[in-house]
């Protein structure tokens, strides 16, 4: 079976324009991502998916691999289901790109998932609810699972509601799931899933995935230990520079 990453990439961003080519660790932000990607081990190929030229140019400027898609999709599924259409891959793993400190490891884990469950349409991640400020926050997507670990049900409301008691967030197993914004799709699914209409669920909750459940699919997920700090605002942006500049002290290979 064959893997494959794709990173969507744009250049406008409402709270931080174009931020994929921020460049003030000396490479640009999507260049970071990229790289991470290629530390993914079980991957074949990484592709950045964009509709911007001058993204094009970036990616050319340092040796990368990048696709060019029509500038009309809606979201970023939209733009890999287009670059998987004229990919030969078995799976297909969605890294957005503003995850530029992503552990590998968590892709990895991405990809076994779909190995080792051909029945499964998708995979994703999530972490361990550790506080009562994360179970409430409506920004914060919380997922609840089967015992097999398929997702049952996504909700920015905080899940499973706990009646009679306060939530044990130190519950080993965790009860209360975070859900990461990572997925790891089956290629024919992934093209099924860009023509299929929004599902109810999906509208009221604004939650892509609740496509899926809608229809039926099977989502496995994944649980890993801490979330990954994505570059949305301009204090993110600065906030990784510093812990690159930090890491790069510690291992100039970085």
């Amino acid at each position: 079976m064959s893997s494959v990453i794709v990173i969507p990439a744009r250049y406008e961003s409402t709270r931080l324009p174009a931020k994929a080519l921020l460049r003030e660790t000396g490479k640009f932000l999507v260049q970071h991502v990229y790289e991470q990607a290629l530390k993914v081990r079980g991957i074949d190929q990484v592709i950045i998916a964009t509709d911007d030229s001058r993204i094009m140019a970036a990616v050319a400027s340092f040796g990368g691999h990048a696709a060019s898609t029509r500038n009309d999709h809606p979201s970023g599924t939209d733009r890999i289901a287009e670059v998987a259409a004229a990919l030969q891959a078995d799976i297909v793993i969605n890294l957005q790109g503003d995850e530029p400190l992503l552990n590998p490891s968590y892709l990895e884990l991405l990809n076994q998932l779909m190995l080792d469950d051909p029945a499964a349409e998708m995979a994703t991640l999530a972490v361990p609810v550790r506080n009562e400020e994360t179970y409430h926050n409506p920004n914060a997507v919380k997922v609840v699972c089967d015992r097999a670990g398929n997702a049952l049900y996504f909700s920015r409301s905080p899940i499973p509601y706990v009646r009679d008691a306060l939530p044990d967030f130190n519950a080993e197993p965790p009860k209360f799931l975070h859900h990461l914004g990572l997925y790891a799709y089956r290629r024919d699914a992934l093209l099924k899933f860009a023509m299929l209409s929004p599902h109810p669920l999906e509208e009221s909750e604004k939650l892509e995935q609740l496509r899926a459940l809608g229809y039926g699919w099977t989502i496995r997920v994944g649980i890993v230990p801490t979330a990954g700090h994505g570059v949305d605002t301009p204090a993110d942006y600065e906030r990784f520079v510093a812990e690159y500049r930090r890491r790069q002290v510690n291992d100039p290979a970085v």
